[in-house]
Order: C-alpha cells, then sequence, then structure tokens
C-alpha cells in the first residue's frame, strides 16, 4: 500500500473516501484559518485513493513547551499502516501525542471489532486518553417512511410537534452569511442563560466563508410571530445529517419551536437523501438526571434514534514522562474550568 500526502487537486477524490464532516477537506481549511496546521494522507492501492485522513497539530500554550498535539476525530478504524503513518507526523510535527477518536461506533458495550482494536493499541503504545468528542450519540436511520418515523416518536415528542404546527411555528432556511449573523446572535444570548462555553462568533464566521459554498453547512430558523426564536446549524455531508450546533432564545419557549425544528431536520434530511441523520453528542445508556446535559439527551431520545457508542479517545503517544505531566496540567485546568462556571463573577 502507498501513503502519501494528498494534493489539492485531489480534493474530491479525497472527499468521497473520508467518512465524516471533520475529516473533509474543507472543514481542514476551515482549521487552517484558526491557526493549526493540517496534514492529510490518501492510503492507496495501485493507483486507487481507498481511505485518508485529516490530523491537526496544535501547539501547547506553555512557555518553553515546544511540542505539538495532533489530533485525528473521525477518522477511519485504526490498523497498523495508520499507526505507522501516524508515527510519522508526529516526528514531523513535533508532536507529544496525536488524539485518535475513530469513527466506528455499535450499539452494544461488547463487541469483538472493540476489542480487536485495543488489543492493537496496546501494541502500539495508545492509550486510553481524555475524550473532545462525545462517546455516545443517536443515530437516526432516515430510510422509513415519513409516515413511519413520525410515528417511532415517543408520544410526549409527537404532542410538542403538533403543537409547535398548531401555534404557528415555521421553519425556514438562511444558508447564508445573514443565518450565519443570525445564529451567533441567537448564540450569544443562549451562552448567557445557560452559562456553557461555546466557540467565538470568529469561529463560526470562518465556518461559514471556508464551508458555506461547499452546500456542506446548512442553517435554519424556527419562526414564531415574525421573531427567529431557534437557530440551528446543520451539517450534510456524504449523505449524512448532523446536528452539531444550536440556540434559542428565552421568550416563547411553551410553543416547542426546538421540537419542530428536529422534527424539520429529519424531514429535510430524508428528502436531501441522507441515510441516516446524526444528533451528534448524548449522555450515556444509564444518564444521570442530574446531569447539565440531561436535558438535551432526554430531547434527542424522543426521536426514535439509535443510542450508539464509539470506541472512544486514545492518544497515541510518542513522549510519556512528558505526557504525564502535561496529562496532570490538564486535568488541573479542567479542574478549574468547571469551577469557573460556579463562581458569581
Amino acid at each position: 500500500m502507498l501513503i502519501r500526502s494528498i494534493r489539492s487537486e485531489e480534493k474530491k477524490l479525497y472527499n468521497l473516501v473520508v467518512s465524516h464532516p471533520l475529516q473533509s477537506w474543507e472543514w481542514g481549511e476551515f482549521r487552517e484559518k484558526t491557526g493549526v496546521k493540517v496534514e492529510r494522507l490518501g492510503f492507496f492501492e495501485g493507483e486507487k485513493l481507498i481511505k485518508g485522513l485529516q490530523v491537526t497539530f496544535h501547539s501547547i500554550p506553555i512557555p518553553g513547551i515546544n511540542y505539538t498535539i495532533g489530533y485525528l476525530p473521525k477518522g477511519f478504524v485504526p490498523d497498523k499502516d495508520q499507526l505507522s503513518a501516524l508515527k510519522q507526523l508526529a516526528t514531523k510535527r513535533n508532536a507529544l501525542f496525536i488524539k485518535l477518536e475513530p469513527d466506528i461506533s455499535q450499539n452494544t458495550e461488547l463487541s469483538p471489532r472493540f476489542s480487536q482494536l485495543k488489543k492493537l493499541f496496546e501494541k502500539n503504545d495508545v492509550i486510553k486518553g481524555r475524550p473532545l468528542f462525545t462517546k455516545y450519540t443517536f443515530q437516526l436511520d432516515l430510510s422509513p417512511s415519513e409516515d413511519k418515523l413520525f410515528a417511532n416518536l415517543q408520544s410526549k415528542t409527537r404532542y410538542n410537534v403538533n403543537l409547535a404546527y398548531k401555534k404557528g411555528v415555521k421553519i425556514f432556511e438562511n444558508s447564508t452569511k445573514e443565518g450565519m449573523e443570525q445564529y451567533i446572535e441567537i448564540l450569544e444570548e443562549t451562552k448567557s442563560r445557560q452559562g456553557f462555553y461555546a466557540h467565538t462568533p470568529d469561529y463560526f464566521r470562518k465556518i461559514w466563508q471556508l464551508l458555506g459554498k461547499s452546500g456542506s453547512v446548512k442553517i435554519f430558523n424556527a419562526v414564531y410571530e415574525d421573531t427567529i426564536i431557534v437557530s440551528w446549524v446543520m451539517f450534510l455531508f456524504n449523505d449524512v445529517l448532523y446536528y452539531p450546533y444550536g440556540a434559542s432564545r428565552s421568550v416563547h419557549r411553551n410553543v416547542m419551536a426546538s421540537n419542530l425544528m428536529m422534527w424539520e431536520m429529519i424531514r429535510f434530511g430524508k428528502e436531501s437523501g441522507c441515510h441516516s441523520f446524526d444528533m451528534w453528542g448524548s449522555l450515556g445508556p444509564d444518564p444521570d438526571s442530574k446531569s447539565p446535559w440531561f436535558g438535551f439527551h432526554r430531547f434527542k431520545k424522543g426521536y426514535g434514534g439509535q443510542l450508539m457508542e464509539s470506541v472512544g479517545s486514545y492518544d497515541l503517544v510518542m513522549n510519556y514522562p512528558i505526557y504525564k505531566l502535561y496529562r496532570i496540567g490538564e486535568d488541573l485546568r479542567w479542574r478549574w474550568l468547571r469551577l469557573k462556571t460556579h463562581l458569581p463573577f
């Protein structure tokens, strides 16, 4: 097998063999605009490109530390060829480690596929790491008829969708620069109300700048009484619809606009020829009702999707002593951030 860097003229071929929007060529261009380095590799059988991967390399913001950290989200199932190529990239980019979060999931906890992968990791200096991407998500099969999909909603969810219809909530697509600005405005209100961290307005503007023309970013608004009260940014990539970003205003919450929005996204995905809808994150099979994310989990569960578990996050470590120090510092940082969200200033 030949493994080499992907050339710019191979962009379309590359996008056809990767499986997730975070591995798309356009996402790599966007990440470069945010100041990170990007490496793309192609895996060829003869002259045919059969697999590809994209790794971003991030500087460690600590004076005197010249290492980088690599990140490979939603790549193809790791094998010996992939790990060997990643070690070479890590050396090239002076990476302390490369975080792997493969695009492999299942709906049962025990799987021979998972077990084989973990054995491969054990033999190649790959250890369990702190997750960046959520381990669980709801995935909805869009192949059934629309009537069947609606019948599969939980009864409370169906009630809320019908209530939003009766109240006169309307869903409109506005996949434009203006649409992204509307989303940013509502997101800032959501962040202030719920007290969570989110990407900056500039981050989302760059997403639109780099991915908007590709057609892979779709923006939808829920409107009630001439006011946009819910705004979602969706990804559409290789016949899969994704729901990564959502925001809502505090007004008119009784009209259940978000419930109607999710149902209309299901309809949109089906009409667009998608075979599945990935709702981009949830809690696990035994969710804690006290978790701040429990409401999101319950909301998504109402739409009849299947709870899927990914293999998780693993770090391909290049320097264990410094890596251990980095992990200690990382743990302290996350403790501080969690504490900070509860401080009154």
